[in-house]
């Protein structure tokens, strides 16, 4: 449980400040092709003299960027050594539907993703990489842990994940040095209760058991997997952190002070 701690080019477009409801039905156009579509940004993430690390920015469904804007509003007000780099894996501009649904375009490019961690861990050893996600982005992160080898990244921040409860995020624990941070919220309902009955988890179930609403649920095989879910630690929403914005909402946990609070002392 959550204590109390001591973008830009499209701001019309940020699902903050759009409502619940609207966004579905806009979803569903989105579906039928009425959204535009974009080609993906080159993506070089560079550790710069000064820098200690990179965090790479996986945004949410449908290309709005919100997330990857925030963490950079956040680092700048902290004075943070860290460089923010977005992936961009989306099909397109209010493509929600496509990205939530699509399961073989997030592994394509989680494996993509893999082999820009690998280029860069490889330039960089020393250097730290995290990988932060949100909602359908978090699939791609996860897919990305299965091309890794063990301790490559430093940290994964996982904010309100649109894939199943049951997912396997041992890759993800193996693959991430200091292990994996999940912030869940049982106050989302609209996207990741029947949003998910609606169109399916991201990794393609049909459940209101959700990552980001009710946490992940252990997949224990052998006794060497307790010690790679002795990594993984959930964060579930409480009203104590409403103070930086954070309502428990589908889009609470990357508002910016909500970051400075909760979330960059992770990576710093």
């Amino acid at each position: 449980m959550i204590g109390r701690a001591s973008g830009t080019s499209r701001p019309s477009g940020d699902p903050v400040r759009t409502k619940p409801l609207l966004i579905l039905v806009l979803t569903s156009l989105a579906a039928c092709g009425c959204a535009t579509s974009r080609q993906q940004q080159s993506f070089t993430p560079r550790i710069l003299p000064g820098q200690k690390g990179v965090v790479i920015s996986v945004d949410g469904a449908g290309g709005f960027d919100a997330l990857t804007n925030s963490l950079r509003k956040a680092v700048d007000a902290d004075g943070l050594p860290l460089a923010v780099a977005q992936f961009d894996w989306s099909h397109g501009y209010y493509r929600i539907l496509s990205d939530q649904m699509d399961y073989c375009h997030a592994r394509r490019q989680g494996e993509r993703l893999a082999c820009e961690v690998l280029a860069m861990r490889q330039q960089c050893p020393a250097g730290r990489i995290d990988l932060v996600a949100h909602s359908a982005g978090c699939h791609v992160v996860l897919a990305a842990t299965e091309f890794l080898p063990a301790n490559t990244v430093d940290r994964v921040v996982l904010l309100a994940p649109s894939v199943s409860a049951d997912y396997d995020i041992r890759p993800a624990l193996a693959t991430s040095r200091c292990g994996v941070d999940v912030f869940y919220s049982e106050r989302d309902v609209t996207f990741l209760a029947l949003g998910m009955v609606l169109f399916g988890t991201a990794d393609r179930c049909w459940t209101t058991d959700a990552a980001g609403r009710v946490g992940f649920r252990a997949v224990a095989v052998c006794p060497q997997d307790a010690v790679l879910y002795s990594r993984l630690r959930q964060h579930r929403w409480d009203p104590c952190v409403a103070w930086t914005g954070n309502g428990g909402g589908h889009y609470g946990s990357y508002r910016v002070n909500f970051l400075r609070a909760y979330v960059l002392p992770l990576l710093n």
